[in-house]
This record gives structure tokens, sequence and C-alpha cells, in this order.
């Protein structure tokens, strides 16, 4: 097999505290060529300059111009995916600011696309607490027909695109800017926008990160009860139901499910009934029915 080169786009914002360490991960991945490229969005520590060192230090580390504005790290990564040339490069891979690379990250990612045929590969990861705790965030469960509209595929550090594909996502992602503005996650997104397209997915059921959990995280791993709760809020307040719309809107979602998410309370009782094709995992199927039916008896979603 050739050493795939691969650009790596790293998002950051205020990430002084581990972002040496994820860029020493990614710079020593094995059995491929990494070039780098950062994008600081606005920051109240010296992350921006820390990046700026290490792109002194070693030229496979790039820094965009501009340091601020995006406001979210799903605008960051946007920017990224838009500025970063993409010749030259066999894949396209994106990353946090705070995370463990395993070494072989990379090179796994291309061979299993090579063995699968699929355009775009997400993997697994072990989340870590300090204090030692550890915990397997398994996303590897068989895709369903629409669970790319309700959920991501995992984590979007663990993202790797082929060429092609990450040029079509540029692409669409020009073409759909003003509107992106209004997208909370972009992982959630990719993987609708890629899958909604009839490209391929593999979901490696090997982790291939450590995934470190802090009180600053974006998002972070679901587990706990604080973790429940944030999402119970963002279910309870309308913002889920209307990103689910947003993304099935620009993904490009058939017109069997776009029907029904604007049927209001009739589309959300179809949905908890259709739960089965809306999420991977058997436990996530459930609490979504009840969701649906929750949303359903409160009345807050409009049609």
């Amino acid at each position: 097999m050739s050493v795939a080169r691969v650009a790596v786009l790293l998002a950051a914002y205020n990430g002084s505290r581990w972002i040496d360490e994820q860029i020493d991960t990614i710079l020593l991945q094995r059995d491929v060529a990494v070039d780098l490229f950062i994008s600081v969005d606005a920051s109240e520590d010296d992350t921006l300059e820390r990046c700026h060192r290490r792109a002194f230090l070693d030229c496979r580390v790039h820094v965009l111009p501009g340091s601020g504005g995006r406001g979210s790290a799903a605008a960051n990564f946007f920017h990224l995916m838009d500025a970063v040339p993409f010749e030259g490069y066999d894949l396209i891979a994106l990353s946090d600011q705070d995370d463990i690379w395993l070494p072989h990250k990379l090179h796994r990612a291309h061979a299993q696309l090579q063995a699968t045929g699929c355009e775009a590969y997400s993997s697994n990861v072990t989340a870590f607490w300090p204090g030692g705790r550890k915990l397997l965030l398994d996303k590897a469960q068989p895709q369903v027909r629409y669970d790319h509209f309700f959920e991501a595929a995992g984590p979007g550090c663990t993202y790797v695109f082929t060429h092609s594909l990450a040029a079509y996502i540029k692409s669409r992602i020009r073409e759909q800017k003003d509107a992106l503005h209004d997208v909370a996650l972009h992982d959630w997104y990719l993987y609708a926008t890629v899958r909604a397209s009839g490209h391929a997915w593999h979901i490696d059921s090997m982790p291939t990160l450590n995934y470190r959990q802090h009180v600053n995280n974006a998002v972070g791993a679901n587990v706990g009860l604080r973790q429940f709760l944030n999402r119970y809020r963002l279910v309870r307040d309308g913002w889920w139901y209307t990103q689910i719309r947003l993304i099935a809107e620009l993904a490009g979602c058939p017109p069997v499910l776009g029907d029904q998410l604007h049927k209001g309370r009739r589309g959300l009782v179809w949905l908890s009934r259709h739960a089965y094709q809306c999420r991977r995992r058997p436990r996530d199927q459930c609490y979504f029915a009840i969701l649906c039916l929750a949303q359903a008896v409160a009345g807050r979603v409009r049609k």
C-alpha cells in the first residue's frame, strides 16, 4: 500500500492546555505523510502563539491567517474545509485540539477506506477523564435508513474523507455558506451530507483516539447525569427538532421524511413509529421514540 498524504484540519479555541500534546500525536502518525492546518478562533489564552511556534519549528504545520469571529467549533471547521487547498492530498481528516491520537489512526483509516470501498470514515473512541476513568464510546452499530438525519457518525475528530469526497463537501459548504451559520454541529451536518448524497461511510469498531473529557468540551461524551440533562434541555426547548429540520433540508432528505418533519404532532408520531430507521443503537431508538411522543404531547413543535 502506498503512503497516503493526509491534510489534517484542526479547529482551535482556548486550547493552550492540551494543544501541544494533540499536535504531537498528529505529527507522529505512522506510515502516512501529514500536513496540519490550524484555524484558531478568537482565544483568550496563548493558543495562537503556541500554534505559530509549532509552525516555525515544523514545516508541516500551517496556521491559517485570521484569528477570530467565527464563534463556534462548527463554523471554524466549515472555514477550514473551505479555506484549505486539498490538491495533492489523498485524505482529509478532522481534529479537535485536546485529544490523543493513537499512532496508526490515519494509516488505519486509509486501509479501511481502501478495503471497504467507502469514501468516508469514522471510528469508535475511548473517552477518558481526569483521575483515570476510561470508557469505550461505541458508535459502530449498523447504519439505518435515516440515521444520518438524526445523529452524527460519531465524534467529528475521527472523520476522514477521500480527496474526491472532501472536494464535494467543500463545494456544498460554499454553496450553503449563509445557511451554515445556523448549524450547531459540523459532524452531524457532514455525516448527513455525505450519506444523503449516496456516498458510502464506514464506521470502524476499533477506537483510534483517546477522547479527552473536561468541563469545556463543546459536546463531549453522552454519559452521566449532566450530559443527559443538557441534552434533555435541548430537546425540551425545541433546539433539537430545529436542527433536524435544518440539516435535513441542507443535506437533501427524501420527500417521505421531509413531509413528516413539517407535520407537527402527526409527524412526531410517525417518527416515533419509525424510530428503528432513525437511530442506529437500539437503546437510542427507544429514547428517540419516547422523546418524539413527549414532544407531540407537549405540542412544542410547529408545522
